[in-house]
């Protein structure tokens, strides 16, 4: 999420804080009193329960602050649209090819979904950084290199942990969120696949997006990892698992992803082992 983007909102709604891209006490005040007069849990922090309420559509026509929010955020995927708060035939093109390149569907409206989108993820380096169309890494790409995918899990369970604190975790497919809690995974996210499969994400301080929810694009924030359940230190836990709830090992398929190949089919994933040669 760009600060300036949520700054140009804040100012759609009345606030007359500066859009300078610095997310200081003035634009966590505005934060707080915007929270505040909608009736949400004023901390100051533009999360999952925020984003709903702040977002505006925008589409061909549109002028204002809330134009500027969505040409920045555009920018962030390298548009280069002049932020000048009219939505004329320039940012129509880039709305447009954004929602293409990315899944959604291409009508040139900044909706809920191309909002979701656009502020869940955070550019290149979210995960996707010459990932395939429609895959995303869980991680951003910065945060640990190719060899940790490809390394075996703690003993016999057919996973991968990825050691990280408190960053955030992406949608490696578009999918339904289910929030799954156990006391081994810990608080966790089941992303549901329209055959019955699912990547599970364990481990979690915190969810990003609200259960049932349809996350549009491969790249979306859903949640930050922790250190929750039977987890000893933090760290992200991803399972692959088909209908029949059989867990495959994920290195291959997230191996694929980062070397910017199609991952292959979850059957054909191995059940154990869990090396990549």
């Amino acid at each position: 999420m760009d600060t300036k983007a949520a700054q140009y909102l804040l100012r759609y709604h009345g606030s007359g804080i500066a859009a300078d891209g610095q997310f200081g006490p003035a634009t966590r005040s505005a934060v707080i009193s915007f929270q505040t007069t909608r009736g949400l849990t004023a901390d100051g922090t533009i999360g999952a329960q925020t984003w709903p309420h702040l977002i505006v559509s925008v589409s061909q026509g549109s002028t204002g602050e809330a134009v500027k929010a969505a040409q920045t955020q555009l920018n962030a995927y390298g548009a280069g649209t002049p932020v000048d708060g009219q939505f004329g035939p320039v940012t129509n093109s880039a709305v447009r090819s954004y929602q293409s390149s990315h899944g959604l569907t291409v009508d040139g409206v900044v909706g809920p979904q191309t909002w979701q989108s656009l502020l869940g993820t955070n550019g290149a380096d979210s995960g996707g950084g010459g990932a395939p169309s429609g895959y995303s890494l869980p991680l951003a790409r910065s945060a640990v290199p190719r060899s940790d995918y490809a390394a075996p899990h703690y003993g016999t369970t057919p996973a991968i942990d990825l050691i990280v604190s408190y960053v955030p975790a992406y949608a490696i497919k578009s999918g339904v969120v289910d929030h799954y809690n156990s006391e081994t995974c810990g608080i966790g996210i089941r992303l549901l696949q329209s055959d019955g499969s699912r990547f599970v994400y364990c481990h979690l301080s915190a969810r990003f997006v609200a259960d049932g929810v349809q996350v549009a694009a491969a790249g979306t924030r859903i949640a930050t990892t922790g250190d929750t359940g039977n987890s000893g230190a933090p760290h992200l836990h991803v399972e692959i698992r088909t209908s029949d709830g059989v867990a495959h090992c994920p290195q291959g398929y997230l191996l694929a992803i980062y070397d910017g190949r199609t991952p292959p089919t979850f059957g054909s994933l191995p059940t154990s082992g869990c090396t990549t040669a």
